[in-house]
């Protein structure tokens, strides 16, 4: 009994020694009032503190941890602290913040987070502090808000994001929080909520579109801090005030299929096709039953702004291609999705007795055998040949051609992966070509002798024999790889050609090639198994080939040129002399005709002017033959009377 009554005296005393104790890195300051009752604040700035002081008095209302060295906010730091109303933990060097770093802070009003390296904040954690008001976020590394911080904002009415690397807003975010949502913010209906978004690097687009729309009114309940926002992309839009730019807003898509149900025979193509709106435009993606991506054999447009369709190509279908295909559409504003369930027709169950067990034949040409009397029955799965007329968008037959050119009678494959160009939804022509194929479908075991010949890196040429069938009768090729059976390619061919080229095949890799009558199951005489040709040793004689032919050339084309070169000569040669003509004269073109001058004789009766007398034109030119030259034709005088003189 006496100790517990000097426990009680103690107590006091205790409590007042732990209330009054401060860290040794803080400063503990205490607001007494008149009436006897006070608050408590603390202040921890020391630079050298790493880590948020877990000492402080419980009685403390105000938190102060500025300008330390403090990197992370552990779980429960302030686990003690429950009367804590305003807490600063600003200007430090702070990286993270742990989810439950704020557990127990229930009358927690202020929350300042301001000037750290925070680049994601726990926005779960404010649920935590149901009393807070206002939270400030300002000069950090923040670079988005999510969709779930929307539930823990609607009691905030001061909220700063400025000075962050914040670029865009959910578009779903903007729907849901009242200050853009258009809901009312509380119950008090001049309560303002003031929003801290600049300093921002903005992407004006859709997405942010209702916020560009906020910035141009006046009389909202949400006040901006910095009216003034600007826009930093894309190119055209940089530097543009928020209140003068002019954005559409985003529309979330809307998805809508060709069919809900489709049901086609076995072997068949099948075209799955989905139409989406929606602003920005959206984007579609196929996956099957399991959820698994298909993307192979998947065709897209976008015809205009905020429309695009996409159409899924299954060629040759099989029992396991059943079941149900997604069209998702998305794009910055949300998704939608729609489903197409395909079904394959000419599956049945039916019973046969056992009292004929190697009648093979039959269960391979579809045909059904009576059930027996008192004898157990086993099930076997036989293609059906009835009609069907289920909502389907198929491929029509292809027609084939008498004369098919170079490829001597050898029907071509399409290429591999082939996607349509056009697609028409009318489904009169694929009900014609599917009666045409049933009808002649119950030959699946005429189809014998089924080879591969003449192997090539990427070719091969399937043989068959279809001697029980008419020549018209729809056959139906489908091939793929060894390994990857799902990406099968489908051939449409005529029984009375017996023989189909296939192209685009990879080199040195195996294939298995089944051939059967269209609408019918195929079974295991009419596959076959092939593989291509290594194009190594091909590709080594094609650059032996080019190189020596490379060779050839450089030491041919000079002779040519040459060649070419002397025949243009004697071409130009023989050109001039027919051009000088068989009559001309080659005396006129090489003699001259002149006359000479020679001193005439005095008399004595002469005139004076009279010197000079021609000569005769044979002399002359015989005087010109003589001469060697004008040097060496020289006159002499030996008298008055003597004639002139030449040197021959």
């Amino acid at each position: 009994m006496n100790c517990l009554l000097l426990a009680l005296l103690l107590l006091p005393f205790c409590l007042s020694v732990a209330q009054s104790f401060c860290p040794s890195q803080c400063t503990c300051v205490y607001h007494g009032r008149s009436d006897g009752t006070g608050t408590r604040s603390v202040l921890c700035n020391d630079p050298d503190m790493s880590d948020i002081p877990v000492n402080v008095p419980v009685d403390t209302v105000k938190l102060r941890v500025e300008k330390t060295a403090v990197r992370r906010i552990p779980t429960e730091a302030f686990y003690y602290l429950s009367e804590l109303r305003y807490l600063w933990v600003t200007y430090n060097a702070i990286t993270s913040v742990d989810p439950g770093s704020f557990y127990n802070l229930k009358i927690l009003h202020e929350l300042r987070l301001d000037g750290n390296l925070i680049s994601t904040f726990p926005w779960e954690s404010l649920k935590e502090m149901p009393s807070l008001r206002t939270l400030d976020l300002h000069n950090n590394r923040l670079t988005s808000i999510p969709l779930e911080a929307a539930p823990y904002l609607t009691n905030i009415s001061y909220l700063d994001i400025s000075s962050n690397k914040l670029t865009t807003l959910s578009s779903d975010l903007m729907d849901i929080w009242p200050p853009f949502s258009g809901m009312p913010i509380s119950t008090n209906t001049s309560q303002k909520i003031v929003l801290g978004l600049q300093d921002n690097p903005w992407f004006c687009d859709c997405r942010i579109s209702k916020l560009i729309e906020l910035s141009k009114m006046r009389d909202t309940p949400v006040v901006l801090m910095d009216h003034f926002l600007t826009c930093s992309g894309p190119e055209n839009m940089s530097g543009v005030l928020f209140q003068r730019a002019e954005l559409d807003q985003c529309v979330k898509p809307s998805i809508m299929t060709s069919a809900t149900k489709i049901t086609s025979p076995l072997g068949s193509n099948v075209l799955l096709r989905c139409d989406a709106t929606g602003f920005p435009t959206p984007t579609l993606l196929w996956t099957n039953t399991n959820g698994t991506l298909i993307n192979n054999t998947v065709v897209q447009e976008s015809p205009g702004e905020g429309v695009r369709w996409s159409i899924l190509s299954l060629h040759g279908i099989l029992a396991k291609d059943a079941g149900e295909y997604c069209c998702k559409a998305k794009n910055v504003a949300g998704s939608a999705e729609a489903y197409i369930t395909l079904s394959v027709a000419g599956v049945s169950t039916t019973t046969l007795s056992p009292q004929n067990p190697n009648k093979k034949s039959d269960l391979e040409s579809g045909m059904t055998t009576p059930q027996g009397t008192g004898v157990p029955a086993f099930p076997v799965t036989t293609p059906s040949v009835a009609a069907t007329k289920a909502p389907q968008t198929t491929l029509p037959t292809q027609p084939t051609k008498e004369n098919l050119g170079p490829g001597g009678g050898v029907q071509r494959s399409p290429p591999a992966g082939d996607k349509p160009a056009k697609i028409q939804a009318k489904g009169s022509k694929s009900q014609v070509s599917d009666g045409k194929a049933k009808k002649k479908g119950s030959g699946g075991s005429d189809i014998k002798d089924v080879v591969v010949v003449e192997e090539t890196g990427d070719t091969a040429v399937l043989l068959w024999n279809a001697e029980g069938l008419p020549s018209d009768t729809p056959l139906s090729v489908v091939y793929f790889p060894l390994d990857e059976e799902d990406a099968k390619e489908s051939v449409e061919a005529e029984a009375g050609l017996g023989k189909l080229l296939l192209e685009y095949l990879q080199p040195s890799r195996g294939y298995t090639v089944c051939v059967f009558a269209k609408g019918t199951a195929s079974s295991k005489e009419q596959c076959v198994d092939f593989s291509t040709l290594d194009t190594v040793a091909d590709e080594g004689q094609n650059k032996f080939l080019m190189i020596a032919s490379g060779i050839a050339c450089a030491v041919a084309l000079p002779l040519i040129v040459v060649l070419l070169y002397k025949i243009l000569c004697l071409y130009c040669k023989g050109s001039s002399s027919r051009s000088s003509g068989p009559d001309d004269d080659p005396s006129k073109e090489t003699y001259v005709k002149f006359e000479t001058l020679t001193v005439k004789q005095r008399t004595m009766d002469g005139h004076a002017n009279e010197l000079w007398a021609r000569r005769q034109t044979q002399e002359s030119e015989r005087l010109l033959l003589c001469s060697r030259s004008s040097i060496d034709s020289q006159m002499t005088y030996k008298s008055d009377s003597s004639r002139s003189e030449y040197l021959c």
